[in-house]
């Protein structure tokens, strides 16, 4: 077989075009990981506390989401909205907001088994104090279920973050459209595709020891779990 790699990394053009994919890619991934996080607290408090009576609103989002591919998600928010609201954002914002809401729905469910795992005896104690229902969630319930979840969290998130070159469909400059760029270019597809496999193997490694890291610090009384 001939392999050219230095196709590909001769060209300083390509060689941006991976590094600012890459980029792109990565911190797409990190703020849909922030803002869908914050969602998913508000969406398993109200389905945990029943909150108003709109716990089912919740529930019928996340289960909405959930059950539907990303791509369907990736489209209806890209060409769909822009159409009903009458709207234009640039790609990457449609594909934020996107990520986002599949990231949240995934996050609100896995929270929602680690509130399972803690006692009702807690929630009691801290009633029986006079503390308010959503004190008990935030300083109590919250940081033992984030706790005990934090490695499935970590899991959902990085596997997340694989099925996000589905967002170079819209015309995102990703890492999957860059390498399908050089591709049409270079005709390299052998060698284009192990270079982006060993690119998206290197941000996730990276993404995972950064969960870790952050287990170890806010969690340490929880057993590390590999």
């Amino acid at each position: 077989m001939d392999l050219r790699f230095f196709e590909i990394f001769r060209n300083v053009d390509y060689v941006r075009l991976l590094f600012e994919g890459a980029a792109l890619s990565a911190g797409l991934t990190l703020a849909a990981g922030i803002i869908g996080f914050v969602i998913a607290i508000v969406l398993s408090f109200l389905r945990h506390r029943r909150v108003f009576g709109i716990h089912w609103v919740a529930a019928t989002y996340v289960e909405f989401i959930r059950n539907t591919p990303l791509i369907v998600q990736l489209f209806f928010v890209a060409f769909g909205l822009p159409l009903l609201l009458g709207y234009q954002w640039p790609f990457w914002a449609h594909a934020l907001l996107a990520l986002v809401l599949n990231f949240s729905a995934y996050f609100a469910e896995i929270l929602r088994a680690g509130f399972n795992t803690v006692g009702n005896g807690q929630d009691e104690a801290a009633q029986a104090m006079g503390l308010k229902p959503f004190i008990i969630f935030l300083k109590i319930t919250l940081p033992q279920a984030i706790g005990k979840m934090f490695p499935s969290l970590s899991s959902q998130f990085i596997f997340l973050f694989l099925t996000t070159g589905i967002i170079s469909e819209i015309g995102v400059r990703d890492l999957t459209n860059a390498g399908i760029f050089i591709d049409s270019r270079t005709f390299r597809t052998f060698e284009v595709f192990v270079t982006l496999t060993v690119i998206y193997i290197a941000i996730s490694l990276s993404f995972k020891g950064l969960m870790v890291g952050l287990y170890r610090l806010l969690f340490p009384w929880v057993g590390l779990q590999r």
